[in-house]
């Protein structure tokens, strides 16, 4: 699909079919496209939490208020990140590179991250985000909808998937065949309200 028409087609799809089952292989492909999703730094802090188990989904629709895409959904991904990935071997972010360039971008990541931990818990943030766009914008190419979601109670989710002290949630994402279409757009800005030139 091109990737105009997967943002075109995109939307956020509430109700899937409980019965159909993403393959292994479809899983492995969609989870290959998030991992080229760009981070600062190449650090790969993002992790995915990627939840089949029936109980597992239960559990998760519990922590959302029981909204029926966590357990009807074929794939949910608990996108997450890691504030101590910058410090976790470093070298090997950069294993392709030039040996000039290594000997200057893993002192930079040190001292970009080392001191900083509002920064690491931002990165988290940002990295983890443009990974799950990655992910439905794949998904969508692949011919599944997908919902992003906050709607859960994010310390219940931590317990669940036994999220490390220094991990953040960032979002779940649901993947899926739809019921239903998704409703029209409920309408969308003129660029002339949301881009301005050159500053404000």
């Amino acid at each position: 699909m091109d990737t105009f028409a997967a943002i075109a087609a995109r939307r956020s799809v509430k109700h899937f079919d409980p019965n159909h089952v993403m393959s292994q292989a479809e899983i492995d492909r969609l989870l290959g496209a998030a991992i080229l999703s760009p981070t600062s730094f190449n650090i790969q802090n993002w992790r995915f939490v990627a939840i089949t188990d029936p109980e597992a989904k239960a559990q998760m629709r519990q922590a959302g208020w029981n909204q029926a895409q966590f357990t009807d959904c074929s794939l949910l991904v608990v996108v997450c990140g890691d504030r101590d990935a910058y410090r976790k071997d470093p070298a090997r972010y950069w294993v392709n590179a030039a040996p000039a360039a290594r000997d200057y971008i893993l002192p930079a990541i040190q001292g970009a991250y080392g001191g900083n931990e509002q920064l690491r818990r931002d990165e988290n943030l940002r990295s983890g985000s443009m990974a799950a766009q990655t992910i439905m914008l794949a998904a969508q190419a692949m011919g599944y909808d997908s919902c992003p979601m906050i709607g859960f109670d994010f310390a219940a989710v931590a317990r669940i998937i036994r999220l490390p002290a220094e991990h953040d949630i960032v979002m779940a994402v649901t993947i899926g065949k739809p019921l239903e279409a998704a409703r029209e757009r409920g309408g969308q800005l003129p660029l002339s309200e949301v881009v301005v030139r050159d500053h404000f």
